[in-house]
């Protein structure tokens, strides 16, 4: 079987949209599945749509990588987003032809530094993971490259000073808060640990604009099960096939000109420009993960394995939506038109036919989960409502019960029983030790040790009137008529 190439495309007469030539306008830190399935599938589509007429560089941020792979097929990947739309199961194939090529600058710097002399270079943009935007006192400006990503860019950006020429719109697609913000504080940082000089600085700071962004898309990469029928199928070898889910939003937090040169709008694609995109990581993180962290525990304790499965279950899907539109949505400040939509979108997309979303995975560090993603809605829901939430307060005592079931001190875990099954419940240390030490107490006993737990929570929970004795109660429901019948009651 042929390998994907313009060729093979040619020889089997493909008649979808290919751009086989154009100037190299993108920079891309970070060639793995996420910015594939993201970045430039809307670099596609704005080429195709939008007359962006734009080629995507893409360099690897570590030493191993897919750059040989993505050379040998001329930067050409097929995509394939599936799930729900309207209702509707989808499953949409695109070659994606925006990419140029991959760098792998471990292997030769000196063509990263050459990209910094190209006038038609405009955007940067980057996925290096959490890690990512880290300073590193150790990185030295002669290391060809730093070993931190922004040791890199601030290495490309003096190259580029040096050239006379203009800076770059840069976009963070980081999953860590203010990821343009805190990138650009650890350029900053190595401007002044190097010693390249104020006129760089200046330049550097005031030349190149750093924007914090929020992306959302579930993006499951290459089908390695599939992979082999798909390019039959396909009638071509594809290594780098990629997949993701349909949904797709991408908040970037800058100037409104910022569309005049991305033209996003034109190509009618779901990426915004604002002033902040706070409150859109607030309707993420409440509602998308938030309805993950509320709703998963006590489905696995009810029977339930995939997050699909608990969608296609009245009760458990009937706690999500109650939970979502009755105590979360009435905690946030967007538009409720905006919030309606997306809460409606993220019943589609946990019904995905293409994604076994294991509820055990989406459990791991569910302590650290519950704090960051649910905590924030029930302090916000009992200031504005005057009461106590009835499913987040459940769901906190589902948590308990997911933790205190388990009595078994085993690596790095512990192991609970579920019927006929053992479970694993994976935390911090600490936290695994708190729950052992405490594994004979009864649920009034253990609630009182949990909610006043001051690391776990910071004091927050057990200065909320009447909240341990209303998990405590729903504890005793959980362990007296079991999750599922317990889930059913709260939901009056």
């Amino acid at each position: 079987m042929e390998k994907l190439s313009y060729k093979t495309l040619a020889d089997q007469g493909y008649d979808g949209y290919l751009l086989k030539d154009a100037p190299e306008r993108v920079l891309q830190f970070g060639e793995g599945n996420f910015l594939r399935a993201f970045v430039d599938y809307f670099i596609d589509m704005m080429n195709e749509t939008a007359g962006f007429n734009a080629k995507v560089v893409l360099t690897q941020p570590i030493a191993p990588g897919l750059a040989p792979m993505i050379n040998d097929q001329e930067g050409l990947y097929t995509l394939f987003l599936r799930g729900r739309e309207n209702g509707q199961q989808v499953n949409r194939k695109r070659v994606i032809s925006c990419v140029s090529r991959c760098l792998n600058p471990y292997e030769d710097f000196q063509a990263l530094l050459d990209c910094a002399k190209n006038p038609d270079l405009r955007f940067l943009v980057s996925n290096t993971t959490e890690a990512g935007i880290v300073f590193d006192p150790a990185c030295k400006f002669d290391d060809k490259p730093a070993s931190s990503f922004p040791g890199k860019l601030t290495q490309f950006l003096y190259e580029r000073h040096k050239q006379g020429l203009p800076g770059f719109i840069i976009l963070s697609c980081e999953l860590i808060d203010h990821n343009g913000d805190e990138l650009k504080k650890c350029v900053g940082q190595y401007i002044d640990m190097w010693g390249l000089g104020d006129e760089f600085k200046t330049w550097a700071m005031g030349e190149n604009l750093f924007c914090s962004t929020l992306v959302d898309r579930i993006v499951t990469g290459y089908p390695k099960k599939e992979a082999a029928a798909i390019c039959e199928e396909l009638g071509y070898q594809d290594n780098i096939i990629d997949t993701g889910e349909v949904f797709g939003f991408w908040v970037i937090e800058g100037p409104q000109s910022i569309k005049d040169e991305l033209p996003f709008e034109k190509a009618g694609l779901p990426i915004i420009v604002v002033d902040d995109h706070t409150p859109y990581k607030q309707r993420k993180v409440r509602i998308l993960n938030g309805a993950h962290t509320t709703m998963v525990l006590g489905a696995y304790l009810a029977g339930q394995n995939i997050v699909r499965s608990c969608m296609e279950d009245e009760v458990i899907h009937g706690f999500m939506n109650k939970t979502i539109y009755d105590e979360i949505i009435p905690t946030l400040d967007l538009p409720k038109e905006d919030l309606l939509d997306f809460a409606a979108a993220v019943s589609q997309r946990f019904n995905n036919p293409y994604i076994d979303h294991a509820l055990l995975d989406i459990s791991l560090n569910s302590t650290a989960k519950w704090k960051a993603r649910v905590m924030p809605s029930l302090t916000e829901y009992v200031k504005r409502v005057g009461k106590l939430p009835p499913c987040i307060t459940f769901s906190f005592a589902a948590y308990i019960a997911f933790y205190h079931n388990a009595k078994e001190r085993g690596e790095n875990c512990l192991t609970g029983v579920r019927g006929a099954d053992t479970y694993a419940v994976k935390d911090d240390g600490w936290v695994l030790d708190f729950y052992y030490d405490h594994k004979d107490d009864d649920a009034k006993a253990i609630t009182h040790a949990v909610v006043n737990n001051e690391k776990m929570w910071d004091g927050v929970l057990a200065a909320i009137p009447g909240f341990e004795e209303a998990v405590a109660k729903a504890l005793e429901r959980i362990e007296t008529v079991g999750p599922y019948e317990a889930m059913k009651e709260v939901q009056g």
